[in-house]
């Protein structure tokens, strides 16, 4: 095993661990606002994570290219729906949710 597969193993194992991370907290967060939060973030960081993990194996420019490509296309999809999402449920007055005690 070389420095470069060592490298595409890590970027990809963080990548799923983003992903996971965004899964639970689509499960366990209370509303819209704050699982569009985890969705926005965490899966961007490990799309991100992903794409780096499989540049380290691109065999070429041209696919190397095309990994960057799509990655900048989730970005900007990522962004623009989230932000249709929550405007869509301001618009049907989706409460946010706010905790009842101050925990600090």
């Amino acid at each position: 095993m070389n420095i470069l597969e060592l490298c595409s193993i890590f970027f990809l194992v963080a990548g799923a661990i983003f992903f996971l991370a965004g899964t639970i907290g689509v499960l366990r967060f209370p509303d819209v606002y704050t699982r569009l939060h985890a969705l926005a973030k965490v899966d961007n960081l490990g799309l991100g994570f992903t794409s780096i993990g499989l540049l380290f194996q691109a065999p070429g420019l041209i696919i190397a290219l095309k990994i960057i490509l799509i990655w900048l296309l989730a970005l900007v999809a990522s962004s623009t729906l989230s932000f249709l999402i929550a405007r869509r449920a301001m618009k049907r007055r989706v409460i946010p949710w706010r905790a009842r005690e101050h925990t600090i």
